[in-house]
């Protein structure tokens, strides 16, 4: 590892040269310009995706809202027949839907592509085919999601598809099928957001940015996305779970058949209810980005606002009963998450505090940004209030499932991330389209949008004390709630109305206007220190940071960014190049090459949106067919893209300082993606572990007889399997590392006949048991649990025939084999999957017949 960077210790720069500029200037133009016409959907470039990203996002967002003003419409006046009651459960389903799934936490990602690498000083993230990648799974599943209300199938359960409406088919038509399928690709999305992000703050920072220097931005962004980690596995895991019941009969939440319609509600809000921080975070973090640019000072309580930002995350994951009340849970649970709702109010009103103590110490500028975040935080806190009340159990029970509470949840998630992104949205439109908006008709999208929600949903806490139902189509006169609902309807429109003014702004061509001056606003963070007109490049030169806030407090550091005085400032090899730093104090590692321009992200993220379309209407040989071009793709991509052997070891990057060009293990981005990435995976599986103890506490009777157990036997059989497959492969790493290519070929190659065997041990002790997944509940978690272990061992296969062939070839060699560290590094993971599955499957089952 490279010791730490001190200023002193740095040569001067070489004095500037003009022409030598220039030349650095065109060699960096020439690699990371994008593609023109239509070939720039192949573009990877953080600066087109995020800005992708971010239309498409805005895209869903207006079409939700259609669908919601729609709705108003409908409860505009009593006993309405604008819209079938089809059509009202159509529209409220893929309003939910489309604002949860589509907008709230796309937009995240989208706005911390866009903006991320530049905050951080860095070229772009770490895998900038993964975020393009991402982005058109995004948009193949969002369209296919929503589109299905123009074809009369869309979903109709609600937003949460609760159990056992959604779960039989006779009750729920092909609309939950889409629902299922069309979010689980969607959440693929996600999660490769999620890990294209984690590594960027961890590993892409720039020399000398030390945790404690990141910007408070991307420590929420850090936050967040682990969140997103944690949360989104065991939605899949549910996901998985409902389809396997609909489409084959599987014995999940059929009460008849030892099932719990319950256990869908836990799956599900262990994901929703951390999805309400994962929306807010992300907004409060751009509060603290502006925030300290128009005060003119560094945030008041930085570790504070840290501290706390990590402590919503943890409380958040202990909150998911809070939405669960009144399905007659014990009493201790309900003290329990009560007590845990209340408590979360502590860190989120650390934030706040620290925010209007940052204003009470200086002279905050007015402007358009911080106007949006003043109506922000008056909404949120007013939402946080009502929030207080229905965390406590008795007032739960006489609010849930009114409109009190779609009243609470619309001034919680808007007052705390629809204006703070407004205010974001104005704060870098400068940054982005290098132009200035109008001030004053943004001015007036403020106050449509600030007077119109208020008048759409402040009535509603009242239209709930009195009883009105939420999802309901229509309401009787005597009821008393047509003159509210007629003034939550008017607020709506006024509300669109301020939306419209605000993207017109936005989105008005602005090309005959003058350039804005450089850093318009006068603020701290790195990315106002990139150059006008933008290149594509990100930063001229990738500098020292040794302070929060650089461009406030590192005198001249634009101007020695601009004259290339920093690390990277050239690219004489043509390749697109950042540094690798180490995760705490940011000490460089070494140069990491990035994939360029590609279609192969369209094509993989093609076939695999058409494998869960297919899926959905259960077309399974066309959709092994799109599986196998998937796994092409991607195989493809992996080969030509990643793990490349450097023609130099090393390579000077400015200012003496000499990196190496190739990095293995922990060392490396992509084992960290892969650690990450299989760290969800867990996460998914930890979500069939609890279905399977759920089921244990739940269901009477749920561990049968000995004489229907799996066989035991073949469980230490396939345990010896999967033991014997892993022993192999970590063989093959120690014979390649001694220069034995040719037996460490032989015995990675040969690791999959033990495993396959193991998986066929686990199966047929299942088999052999009579163990029929549609018959109990018990039958199906152990095929399930069998079947993930499969799904795992089969890709572990194709993981390790690849680098078998990757040696072959010459590309993973005793020097270099990144590839067969991440091998490794995912078999750890298989390995504990196997161990956990024996244990569930023979160990628990035996426990619990020589104590139970």
């Amino acid at each position: 590892m490279t010791d730490e960077i001190k200023l002193s210790d740095l040569p001067p720069p070489e004095p500037y040269d003009k022409a030598r500029d220039e030349a650095q200037r065109a060699r960096l133009m020439k690699v990371w310009e994008a593609p023109k016409g239509w070939r720039k959907i192949s573009a990877v470039n953080n600066s087109l995706v995020g800005k992708w990203y971010l239309l498409v996002s805005f895209g869903f967002f207006t079409f939700a809202g259609i669908l919601a003003l729609m709705m108003r419409a409908q409860l505009a006046v009593p006993n309405n027949d604008l819209f079938s009651q089809e059509l009202y459960n159509q529209l409220f389903t893929l309003h939910g839907t489309a604002m949860m799934f589509l907008f709230a936490v796309p937009i995240f990602e989208a706005v911390a592509i866009l903006i991320l690498p530049e905050i951080l000083g860095a070229r772009d993230l770490p895998f900038p085919r993964l975020s393009a990648f991402g982005f058109w799974c995004f948009v193949i599943g969002g369209v296919f999601v929503c589109g299905s209300i123009f074809f009369g199938v869309a979903p109709d359960g609600g937003w949460f598809m609760y159990a056992p409406l959604s779960s039989n088919p006779d009750y729920s038509g092909l609309g939950t099928d889409i629902w299922l399928l069309g979010l689980s690709f969607i959440e693929v999305s996600s999660i490769a957001a999620a890990v294209e992000l984690i590594v960027g703050v961890l590993k892409s920072r720039p020399p000398g940015m030390r945790l404690n220097l990141m910007p408070l931005y991307c420590w929420y962004v850090l936050v967040v996305a682990g969140m997103i980690l944690f949360a989104f596995p065991p939605l899949i895991a549910g996901d998985l779970l409902l389809e396997m019941e609909r489409a084959f009969g599987w014995a999940f939440f059929d009460v008849d058949r030892g099932g719990d319609p319950i256990l869908w509600q836990h799956l599900f809000w262990i994901f929703g209810h951390p999805e309400v921080y994962i929306v807010f975070l992300p907004s409060i973090a751009l509060v603290a980005t502006i925030l300290p640019t128009f005060a003119g000072r560094p945030m008041v309580g930085h570790s504070w606002i840290v501290l706390s930002a990590i402590g919503v995350a943890f409380l958040s994951f202990g909150l998911w009963v809070h939405h669960m009340f009144t399905t007659g849970l014990p009493e201790i649970s309900l003290g329990f998450f009560s007590a845990a709702s209340e408590a979360v109010a502590v860190p989120t009103g650390i934030q706040i505090f620290c925010f209007i103590a940052t204003m009470l110490v200086a002279k905050v500028r007015p402007s358009v940004p911080m106007l949006f975040a003043g109506g922000a935080l008056a909404i949120f806190v007013f939402g946080g209030l009502t929030g207080v009340m229905v965390a406590l159990v008795p007032f739960d029970w006489q609010a849930h499932d009114t409109h009190f509470v779609v009243a609470h949840l619309h001034y919680t998630l808007i007052g705390g991330m629809l204006f703070p992104l407004f205010a974001g949205i104005h704060y870098w439109y400068p940054f982005v389209t290098e132009r200035m908006f109008s001030i004053r008709t943004a001015k007036w999208s403020f106050w449509l949008l600030f007077v119109g929600f208020n008048i759409a949903f402040l009535p509603m806490h009242w239209t709930g004390v009195m009883g009105m139902p939420r999802r309901v189509w229509t309401y009787d006169l005597a009821d008393g709630w047509g003159l509210l609902n007629m003034i939550s309807t008017i607020g709506a429109f006024v509300f669109a109305a301020g939306f419209a003014v605000l993207a017109a702004n936005v989105l008005w061509p602005r090309g005959r206007q003058a350039p804005v001056a450089r850093n318009v606003w006068n603020a701290g963070t790195m990315e106002w220190s990139e150059e006008i007109p933008g290149k594509p490049w990100g930063v001229r030169s990738i500098p020292y940071i040794h302070t929060r806030y650089p461009l406030w407090e590192q005198p001249d550091l634009i101007g020695q960014v601009d004259r290339g005085e920093w690390f990277l400032p050239d690219a004489e090899e043509g390749e697109r190049e950042l540094i690798v730093t180490d995760i705490l104090d940011a000490r460089p590692l070494f140069v990491q090459r990035v994939g360029g321009p590609s279609y192969l992200t369209l094509g993989s993220a093609g076939c695999l949106g058409t494998v869960f379309i297919l899926a959905t209407f259960h077309l399974w040989a066309l959709t092994l067919i799109f599986f196998a071009g998937f796994v092409g793709f991607t195989l493809y991509w992996l080969w030509t893209g990643t793990a490349r052997i450097p023609a130099t070891l090393e390579k000077p990057v400015g200012r003496g300082l000499v990196l190496p060009t190739y990095a293995q293990g922990n060392r490396s981005s992509g084992w960290w993606a892969v650690f990450i990435t299989m760290t969800g995976d867990m996460t998914a599986f930890m979500g069939l572990v609890f279905s399977y103890f759920y089921y244990w506490t739940a269901v009477p009777a749920f561990l049968p007889e000995a004489a229907r157990l799996p066989v035991f036997g073949w469980l230490v059989a396939g345990l010896a399997g999967v033991l014997a497959g892993w022993g192999l492969t970590l063989l093959s790493r120690q014979v390649l590392r001694q220069g034995r290519r040719g037996l460490a070929m032989v015995t990675l190659a040969g690791s999959v006949v033990p495993s396959a065997l193991g998986l066929g041990g686990f199966v047929w002790a299942a088999q052999a048991a009579g163990l029929d997944p549609t018959r109990t509940s018990f039958d199906a978690m152990v095929w399930m649990l069998v079947l993930w272990l499969g799904l795992h061992l089969g890709l572990n296969w194709v993981m390790q025939l690849y680098v078998t062939a990757r040696i072959y070839a010459g590309h993973c060699t005793p020097r270099y084999c990144a590839d067969h560290y991440n091998l490794t590094l995912y078999g750890h993971f298989v390995v504990i999957t196997g161990l956990t599955t024996f244990g569930l499957l023979a160990l628990f089952p035996m426990l619990m017949g020589v104590f139970g």
